[in-house]
């Protein structure tokens, strides 16, 4: 099976991309390139993306995630779990830099091991309706993905990710803001996002050979609508992939970025001041 060809499950609406292995080697991979990130850096700084954390506070909401859908996976939860009932979840009792780094190591370790002795259907409880251990897997990975970006912004750190990978974390995001639950959750703030005309169109102009990395966001309903394609839209966004997929999480700004945006940017604007789950 290569890297872009998907476990054999059922379809469902957080389908991914990428197969079970690749997001447990991705979420150990990413928690290496946050531990990078982190490496040297003042923990006690404010985190420009996430301004009530410090990064240590997000280095500990990111172990702590990972520890908590392991333990969910590992005891195959049918409810949900505490944070706070987890062991080791609220972070190492030493607050040096070496204590947090060893912790953020075991925690990503402890969940992959969770994750591949359950098999991608293993059933477990989640707050989607994707009641399988490859929720989990999927979600942890981009979970690691984003607050990296968080890490880096506020570190001066590098940050890239692996082209399939940050396809898979934006269609996930997509996939996140298309549920119905999102859809009541951010009920109130619906008026001028959806309505005839208003498409939104992203094109990663750096995605390699083999990778259709372009989307349509189709908001003529009354919630997003969205596939991969490329089609003309109200606003139509072109920038390199990463650029685009912080740019939809509310990391970066589209003025601050190689993004060029072409068309009514309202329409794109509406829906980053709609799509938060902040």
């Amino acid at each position: 099976m290569t890297a872009q060809e998907s476990h054999a499950t059922p379809p469902g609406p957080l389908q991914g991309a990428l197969d079970h292995e690749r997001y447990c080697a991705e979420l150990l991979a990413e928690t290496e390139r946050l531990r990078a990130a982190l490496r040297g850096a003042d923990l006690t700084a404010i985190v420009p993306t996430c301004p009530d954390w410090t990064l240590a506070e997000l280095a500990r909401h990111v172990g702590g995630a990972h520890r908590w859908a392991g333990e969910l996976v590992a005891t195959r939860a049918t409810d949900l779990i505490s944070p706070a009932d987890v062991p080791g979840a609220a972070g190492p009792d030493d607050d040096s830099p070496e204590a947090l780094d060893a912790w953020l190591v075991e925690g990503a370790e402890r969940a992959v091991a969770a994750l591949r002795e359950a098999g991608p259907d293993a059933a477990v409880w989640s707050w989607s309706p994707d009641h399988r251990a490859g929720f989990w897997a999927r979600r942890m990975a981009h979970e690691t993905v984003i607050h990296r970006a968080d890490a880096a912004l506020a570190a001066g750190a590098d940050y890239v990710v692996p082209p399939e990978l940050a396809a898979d974390c934006l269609d996930e995001w997509l996939q996140l803001c298309a549920l119905p639950e999102a859809a009541g959750r951010w009920a109130e703030h619906a008026d001028g996002v959806f309505g005839p005309g208003r498409t939104i169109h992203l094109h990663a102009t750096d995605s390699p050979t083999g990778l259709h990395a372009e989307w349509i966001l189709d908001l003529t309903g009354d919630r997003l609508a969205h596939r991969r394609a490329h089609e003309k839209a109200a606003v139509a966004l072109r920038g390199p992939l990463t650029e685009l997929l912080l740019a939809l999480y509310r990391r970066r700004s589209v003025d601050d970025t190689g993004i060029e945006v072409l068309g009514d940017r309202s329409v794109f604007d509406a829906w980053l001041d709609y799509a938060s789950f902040s």
